[in-house]
């Protein structure tokens, strides 16, 4: 059996630039990955199976197999090869659920991506580029960067990368308020989509910096999203509270994330934080490099 972790997706920063014709968003992001995340595991079998638990399981209970990004993301591999004269094996995959769903740090597109990686290794089957691109885009905006999983800059639509050479990692605690939110509705609801591109990034050699860098950076589908779920103030002034730097919606949320000055004042924030909202998903991380 192979063993691959789907590490949460930070949106450090999420600028919308502009809308296309056909009604994606542009976005500039600054991305970065945690300790934290899903873990998908993948064996060969006589037939295909798709085998889902964890402590944020039930959230996914009332969807189909199929439907799930994970075997979309199998099926998608497959397809590839079978247009290249190859045909793969059954697998079966193990996805256990540690992330929460629809809180806009990637679990789902985290989940598809680690798939691809962990099955192009089981079948020994490497394709180009383009066509793991192609295949990424084709389940989801975020795809593409949970496959490169490393600190990047998004572009267009997400298709577009820059690595960054982050020299640090950052301590993090991560809040969700047991929110779903919907990440079509809070595009729907900006105000404005032309909005200032993500400046160049600083202090990449210098946490302190870095920080104040990030502070003239936004998330632009914060103010929609919080608007809509007021429980995600909530978020933003608990960690604030908690002695965070920087405390700041991930992607369309409703996760939050509070920067802190090291690992152990980001775990007695956790600590104090989970005390206080014990229904609230709570943790500490630490962002990879």
């Amino acid at each position: 059996m192979l063993r691959i972790d789907a590490p949460a997706k930070i949106n450090l920063a999420l600028h919308i630039t502009g809308q296309r014709a056909d009604g994606y968003h542009l976005i500039d992001s600054l991305v970065v990955f945690a300790g934290l995340g899903d873990r998908i595991s993948v064996e060969l079998a006589d037939k295909d199976g798709f085998h889902l638990d964890g402590p944020e399981a039930a959230a996914l209970s009332s969807e189909t197999a199929s439907s799930n990004l994970v075997v979309r993301a199998r099926d998608g591999l497959r397809d590839a090869a079978r247009r290249s004269g190859i045909e793969l094996p059954p697998v079966g995959i193990h996805l256990d659920k540690r992330l929460p769903v629809a809180s806009g740090i990637g679990g789902g597109s985290a989940d598809a991506a680690a798939t691809i990686k962990a099955l192009c290794r089981l079948w020994d089957y490497h394709p180009g580029p383009e066509v793991l691109a192609r295949l990424a885009l084709g389940l989801g905006a975020d795809v593409p960067m949970c496959l490169d999983g490393k600190p990047l800059v998004a572009r267009g639509i997400g298709e577009a990368l820059t690595p960054v050479d982050l020299g640090f990692g950052l301590d993090l605690v991560i809040v969700n308020p047991r929110v779903g939110v919907s990440t079509p509705s809070v595009f729907s609801a900006l105000e404005h989509r032309n909005n200032a591109p993500l400046p160049s990034p600083e202090g990449l050699d210098n946490k302190d910096r870095f920080v104040e860098w990030l502070r003239t950076t936004r998330n632009d589908l914060q103010p929609p999203a919080q608007r809509m779920f007021p429980a995600i103030g909530d978020c933003l002034s608990a960690l604030q509270h908690a002695g965070a730097r920087l405390a700041r919606m991930s992607g369309s949320g409703a996760s939050c994330f509070g920067v802190f000055d090291s690992a152990e004042a980001a775990h007695a924030a956790a600590a104090g934080l989970q005390q206080q909202k014990p229904g609230w998903f709570i943790a500490a991380t630490r962002t990879t490099r």
